[in-house]
């Protein structure tokens, strides 16, 4: 079997058509049906059939659908180290939830780069929800956000570390004077960072259980421009604590009382078995709760500037 036959049923399985597969790859329909024919051939497996309600897949068909994802992420891995490597550098590629990416994933790459001069670091900004098909299909080498709530096999996680998310507001707001009900809280405008747009998460999770209707809910494109609307006091930010206590110091910011506006949660960087992750993963797994990385995350790394290596690469993306 070739990467284009296995990119074709790949596309087919993950769009559940031959024509969107054929449109997304740019190719004729007869193409994607030429090589699902050699597939069947040479597998000896129907792979799936047609019914009224879509693509039915037959167990080998199901089994080849993850077997094509793997295969095709270790095939661009496998070209990505090649290229690095013939420059003399290794890539690591982390996937992180975004209020990671925002507030955390800066000061650890810088610091976890710059102690080694081989290294590029790609970050990646990713619903957490779908670390584990990129971790499977080798998008990426680690990811770092939320626990998953079960692990897949093949895949182990590490605690990275805890933080608190709290509400706040500014010194202005009626909120900010008052130790307000869960009723009260729901009631107003929450401002609110690109986590909140997903499913799994501390945001997530506070929203939820505060019950605030989405109509209550504006989304900004960053956690920080969020908490600088709450400033002005347009609304309550559920923000992180030792992002926001500085401003909370200053007085430019306040946070809400009570026990309803406070969560507890955690980060954790999951990643391939120990055999199969890659080592620059497995090393960053091991130093990312170290309190060197810890302190990295909440305050900068704390060297000098001129410690920097620019060889580092960071790309965020949504």
């Amino acid at each position: 079997m070739t990467p284009t036959q296995l990119r074709a049923y790949s596309a087919v399985v993950r769009l559940g058509s031959v024509k969107l597969a054929a449109a997304q790859l740019s190719v004729s329909e007869s193409a994607v049906s030429l090589h699902i024919g050699q597939l069947r051939r040479e597998l000896g497996d129907q792979l799936f059939s047609r019914t009224s309600s879509g693509l039915a897949f037959t167990p080998g068909g199901l089994r080849l659908a993850s077997r094509a994802q793997e295969m095709l992420g270790l095939q661009d891995i496998t070209v990505l180290e090649v290229s690095a490597a013939g420059r003399g550098r290794r890539l690591l590629r982390v996937g992180a939830s975004s209020l990671f990416a925002e507030h955390a994933a800066p000061g650890l790459i810088e610091l976890f780069a710059g102690r080694a001069a081989d290294l590029d670091v790609e970050l990646s900004v990713r619903d957490p929800a779908s670390f584990a098909t990129a971790l499977i299909g080798r998008t990426i080498d680690v990811a770092i956000g939320p626990p998953p709530a079960v692990l897949p096999p093949g895949l182990t996680t590490r605690p990275v570390m805890n933080y608190r998310i709290e509400v706040v507001v500014g010194p202005g707001h009626p909120l900010a004077v008052v130790r307000p009900s869960p009723g009260q809280l729901r009631d107003q405008t929450w401002l609110l960072g690109p986590s909140a747009a997903t499913d799994i998460g501390a945001v997530p999770d506070l929203l939820r259980r505060l019950g605030v209707p989405e109509e209550r809910q504006q989304i900004y494109q960053s956690n920080a421009a969020a908490v600088e609307e709450a400033k002005r006091g347009k609304g309550l930010a559920p923000a992180l604590s030792f992002a926001v206590a500085p401003e909370i110091r200053q007085g430019h910011l306040v946070r809400v009382a009570g026990p309803h506006a406070v969560l507890e949660a955690g980060w954790h960087a999951v990643m391939l078995d120990e055999r199969n992750a890659p080592q620059a993963a497995r090393e960053l797994a091991r130093f990312v709760s170290t309190p060197r990385a810890i302190q990295a995350m909440m305050r900068g790394t704390g060297v000098n500037v001129g410690h920097f290596r620019p060889s580092v690469h960071v790309t965020l993306w949504s």
